[in-house]
């Protein structure tokens, strides 16, 4: 069907930009502009030259200001999303909802998950990510141990003049080093460290039970709908003046022509919360084993690297994990930071 076929095309275009902004958040190369790159070399042989190099200005220009710099668009977008979702909710599905009878307080539900999640999104945005300053350094420094392979003692940022604490991270976006470094979020416009890994998280798995309880509410109204409307043993005639019995596809089509708008939200908001499901998974993975979305990057690469400082030329790395305590201890340093004192009473 047409529509079906236009319906799957939204759903694939907000997968594809949703997927495009994760892989491009916060990264020195990012995977688009490279996308770029490539693709300005496929079109340099039918596009003049001196074009090719105003629009591969333009695009790397504009790329690294929306990506590399500090900027609230992403933040007004973050919240003009969450504004056009929960309208559409408020306007249209609460009031079915309510006429259909749906308990009070599953229809409140969302509205106390946004609420806690705008609390956690303002407390990440605005808190201070553990940035490394001359004042505080030299405590820094005796939290973690180096383990002599991901982090060397003696490695000094070019940028900030001063040794990296193990576990730090210099951020081109923000121009500071941070304490145990996660990553840079252009959503909250914000580093996550040490000081507001806690606060992220919990925004993350927030945001992923509002998304999924949006989604839950809309599905059971419109289940509703069609249980009321007895369409599934109903009849359609198609263009040849046959009769046919209602399948999925018609079904689908009938309630997007009745509520287009709420089943265009439905379907946006499926996708976010498969998109937040897994992505909340692997922070989940991240913070019980007690590494940082830096760290994991870094520990893919050294399967195939050699450490010739203190390994033999041809002995390979194998990269192991120094900071994991267990599942509990684990989850106590994120909502914890450790102290160079606590350190220093366990050793």
């Amino acid at each position: 069907m047409d529509f079906l076929t236009l319906f799957l095309v939204y759903l694939c275009f907000v997968l594809l930009v949703t997927a495009l902004l994760c892989l491009c958040s916060g990264r020195k190369e990012s995977f688009l502009a490279r996308s770029v790159t490539r693709a300005s070399q496929v079109l340099s042989l039918v596009i003049p030259t001196q074009l090719q190099r105003v629009a591969h200005r333009v695009a790397h220009g504009a790329l690294h200001r929306l990506f590399h710099t500090r900027s609230c668009l992403f933040v007004v977008l973050h919240i003009a999303l969450q504004a056009a979702v929960f309208g559409e909710y408020t306007w249209e599905v609460f009031g079915y909802c309510w006429e259909l009878q749906f308990p009070l307080l599953l229809l409140l539900l969302p509205y106390l998950l946004l609420a806690g999640n705008m609390g956690c999104f303002l407390l990440c945005s605005r808190a201070n990510p553990g940035i490394i300053t001359k004042s505080n350094h030299a405590s820094l420094v005796k939290v973690y141990a180096y383990d002599g392979v991901m982090f060397q003692r003696g490695t000094v940022c070019p940028t900030c003049t001063m040794e990296k604490p193990a576990r730090s991270k210099h951020c081109s976006v923000c121009g500071t080093c941070v304490h145990r470094f996660d990553h840079h979020c252009v959503w909250l416009n914000n580093c996550v460290g040490a000081s507001n890994a806690a606060w992220f998280l919990l925004y993350l798995l927030s945001l992923t039970a509002t998304a999924t309880a949006l989604a839950a509410i809309t599905l059971s109204f419109l289940s509703h709908v069609v249980q009321l409307s007895n369409l599934l043993h109903s009849t359609y005639l198609d263009a040849q003046g046959q009769e046919h019995p209602v399948e999925i596809p018609f079904l689908v089509q009938h309630l997007f022509l009745t509520f287009p708008r709420i089943v265009f939200m439905l379907g946006f908001v499926i996708l976010l919360t498969l998109v937040l499901g897994g992505y909340s998974a692997f922070s989940l993975y991240l913070a019980f084993t007690n590494q940082t979305t830096n760290e994991w990057c870094k520990s893919r690469r050294f399967g195939v690297s050699h450490h010739v400082s203190s390994q033999p030329p041809d002995r390979q790395v194998v990269y192991k994990n120094i900071y994991s305590k267990g599942i509990w201890r684990n989850l106590k340093e994120i909502f914890r930071p450790p102290t160079a004192l606590e350190r220093k009473k366990k050793t």
